[in-house]
């Protein structure tokens, strides 16, 4: 038996999100079905996160545990032949039984896209946030600069009952305009439901000139969801990568821990 660990990219358009949903099929679901096919033997898989409908990535970490000879390097290649082109293996290798993408030290970044124009483009619908009116993009990199570092976000996050802390860290954030479109691009320790996409619709608030930057401040000491902005759409975020220590990812001589 040995624990592989996969890179995952997916377009999110057509999936309920990463885990098993009643009402629609999931990107675990389908790498499921595939690997249990692939490897003649019932395949779970437990990925590093659970992004929601419609969310997209482009380094999404998963593990799975087989018996299967097939080497862990080559199952990238035999995978991505079986799988629905907006899923795609981007690495696969063997890694200590002891690694688990959910428990193990992580930095991710995450980034979203607000398309801000007058008019939609429609070839960038599915992977962007159409905004219509002017945002003011030095105003919403003021506002961001207060979530960085160790903070309660509470406000900035849809309540789930086993969340034990909403304490997290941002390592950076940016705010950047590229072309017609706002890029941004959060790296942090973990990121609690939702909070992305209530950081963009606070900042989106902020760019507009309903919020000032400095209450950004004011809504994260507030620890209260009501004083933030509304959860942006999910179309607009991309999970871009995560890092792991390379200690707890190294294997012993001859593949052992």
């Amino acid at each position: 038996m040995k624990r592989v660990k996969l890179i995952v990219a997916y377009d999110g358009t057509n999936y309920c999100g990463w885990q098993f949903q009643p009402n629609g099929v999931s990107v675990q679901e389908v790498l499921e079905h595939h690997l249990s096919e692939l490897l003649q033997e019932p395949i779970r898989i437990a990925g590093a996160s659970r992004t929601d409908a419609g969310v997209h990535a482009l380094g999404n970490v998963a593990i799975f545990d087989t018996s299967a000879r097939m080497p862990a390097e080559k199952i990238s290649y035999a995978l991505n032949t079986r799988l629905p082109a907006d899923i795609r293996i981007q690495d696969s290798c063997q890694v200590p039984d002891t690694f688990h993408p959910r428990f193990a030290k992580t930095a991710k970044t995450y980034e979203y896209r607000i398309l801000n124009r007058r008019f939609p483009d429609p070839t960038k619908r599915l992977y962007s946030y159409f905004y219509y009116y002017p945002l003011d993009v030095e105003k919403m990199w003021a506002g961001a600069s207060y979530l960085v570092g160790e903070h309660d976000f509470k406000s900035f996050c849809t309540a789930k009952p086993d969340v034990e802390s909403t304490v997290r860290t941002i390592y950076s954030m940016d705010v950047e305009k590229v072309g017609d479109e706002i890029v941004l691009r959060v790296r942090g320790n973990g990121f609690l439901y939702n909070m992305i996409r209530i950081i963009a619709g606070t900042l989106i608030r902020v760019g507009s000139g309903y919020y000032q930057p400095e209450q950004v401040k004011e809504i994260l000491e507030a620890k209260d969801r009501s004083r933030a902005g509304e959860t942006a759409r999910p179309e607009g975020l991309t999970l871009v990568e995560i890092e792991y220590d390379p200690k707890e990812l190294e294997m012993g001589e001859g593949g052992e821990q």
